[in-house]
């Protein structure tokens, strides 16, 4: 699956006051079939896109889906297969953040909307990078409750997890052959001295809170004295080792030159640059949840020489490849995002207006080298790896396969093993 996806961050900074909507300071309100058009002619099938929350999640049982409906009738007329992103790093203002307790069971009630408004989408990220997200929001101080405690973490954390899963299930229940995409970031943390160690091991254990929640994966035991000195409570916690879809997952994996950090013995993290890279860090994600994975994110600045995004380019579609030979079940690539960044180089924590070549066009919507090398790359690799594997395939049923017999027929058969699994559980 070559994919790119269009930005939708909508984060608040400055106590809520300012809503950092990356669809507005982009232009996809404006250009969205345009840019639709781009995401064709680069001949892309997938991609990342999501409706505006704020704009359309209304309040409990209010919805509305007008810029829903004509973007996402424009991507069922292309054909084009939207991997949806519910939620990304940012809730309407009327539910306030995300240390409201009544956030999961309130986005599930919109995922459930939304699956049975658009019956033809199968592919979900329901939340978006929930590690990040509640690491800004919640530790970080940077975004929407802006807190810097190891409590508003953990509380961020557990909600934006178990609104994760409930909207799994919600969508589940409507689409039953639903595939879900976990795109969150994979981090590595790096000791400077032997002092640092300790700090180190601790951030590498917490890296993986997110997908070992959303997994049922029970936590390393120092994790669980971290969860419970802040605020989880045990059954909380056992609502995850009960709940999860793991068998219905792809882990996708985000990887950024900043996702590596450097960390000193007083706990003090700073960014290190690529050491270990993109096949290193996925394989350790890899062995501890062992499901198929997806390259979901991946940039980089085009530079003063203009070459480095796309040396970028071909170094993490090099490693993509690294991971495939390993025998690790890769299914996809993206390059996030089809157009350049607004505000990123702040982390989005500063209303500054600056533009941030990442794209593959710019925002006159006029192609970047790396546009043109993520098109080459496509059409060299896109016949050339399914011949090599016929074992491996993801279950995808394009928009306009969706009303095919076969298709009707594997929701069907898909269903009645959810229920025969229901039954199972609730017989034990």
């Amino acid at each position: 699956m070559f994919a790119t996806g269009i930005e939708n961050s909508i984060p608040t900074i400055k106590n809520g006051t300012v809503r950092m909507d990356e669809y507005e300071k982009c232009g996809h309100y404006t250009h969205w079939k345009k840019d639709f058009q781009l995401v064709t002619e680069m001949g892309i099938s997938f991609l990342r896109y999501g409706p505006p929350l704020h704009r359309t999640f209304l309040g409990k049982g209010k919805y509305d889906w007008s810029f829903v409906d004509e973007t996402f009738n424009e991507l069922y007329r292309l054909n084009i297969m939207p991997i949806v992103d519910l939620c990304h790093f940012g809730v309407p203002d009327w539910m306030g953040n995300f240390q409201n307790p009544e956030f999961p069971a309130l986005f599930a009630e919109y995922a459930r909307a939304f699956a049975e408004r658009y019956p033809w989408v199968q592919l979900y990220t329901p939340v978006n990078e929930m590690y990040i997200c509640a690491v800004f929001s919640g530790l970080n101080g940077w975004w929407n409750e802006q807190g810097t405690t190891d409590k508003t973490f953990v509380t961020a954390l557990k909600h934006l997890v178990k609104a994760n899963v409930l909207a799994m299930h919600a969508i589940l229940e409507v689409r039953a052959d639903a595939l879900f995409i976990q795109s969150e970031s994979s981090e590595y943390f790096h000791a400077e001295n032997p002092k640092a160690i300790g700090p180190a091991e601790s951030m590498n254990a917490r890296r993986f809170l997110s997908l070992d929640l959303n997994y049922g994966r029970r936590v390393d035991s120092e994790m669980y004295e971290y969860l419970m000195d802040n605020g989880m409570t045990r059954d909380e916690y056992h609502f995850f080792l009960d709940n999860h879809l793991k068998h219905h997952c792809i882990m996708g994996n985000d990887y950024y030159i900043t996702n590596e950090h450097r960390v000193s013995n007083e706990g003090i993290v700073r960014e290190a640059g690529e050491i270990f890279g993109y096949h290193v860090i996925t394989s350790q994600y890899y062995d501890r949840y062992q499901i198929p994975v997806m390259h979901t994110e991946t940039n980089l600045n085009q530079g003063v020489r203009g070459d480095e995004a796309v040396n970028w380019l071909w170094k993490e579609w090099a490693n993509v490849l690294r991971v495939r030979n390993d025998g690790l079940p890769i299914v996809g690539f993206t390059w996030y995002s089809l157009t350049d960044q607004v505000d990123w180089d702040s982390a989005l924590c500063e209303n500054n207006g600056t533009v941030n070549p990442l794209g593959l066009f710019d925002l006159d919507r006029n192609i970047r080298p790396v546009g043109m090398a993520y098109k080459k790359l496509i059409d060299q690799w896109r016949d050339v790896l399914p011949t090599q594997s016929v074992c491996l395939t993801v279950p995808i049923v394009l928009p306009s396969e969706h009303n095919e017999d076969w298709a009707r027929k594997r929701r069907s058969v898909a269903k009645e093993q959810i229920n025969a699994s229901t039954d199972s559980s609730s017989n034990k």
